[in-house]
């Protein structure tokens, strides 16, 4: 699944699933937005554009249906607890 970091802006992460065609945004403050049927094309002009953000806002976030965000290793959801608090002595 190809991955772009962002290192300024809203956005920090864009996560994009070829077979499904699905864009996984994930924002500054933490929140990840999900849209459907997002073409290669459309990922690549996000990952090049000047305002990742901007572009977000004027080409995806309104054209594509929102979809659920897929699951995110680390994300803290899947995490153990003991990977949080150590194993029992």
């Amino acid at each position: 699944m190809p991955t772009r970091t962002f290192t300024t802006g809203r956005i920090r992460q864009a996560d994009y699933d070829p077979a499904s065609r699905q864009l996984d945004l994930l924002w500054d403050n933490g929140s990840v937005l999900a849209y459907k049927h997002v073409p290669d094309e459309v990922f690549r002009r996000l990952c090049s554009a000047p305002n990742p953000a901007t572009y977000w806002e004027d080409r995806i976030a309104e054209e594509y249906p929102k979809g659920t965000p897929k699951a995110r290793p680390g994300a803290g959801g899947d995490r153990k607890w003991g990977d949080l608090f150590g194993e029992p002595e």
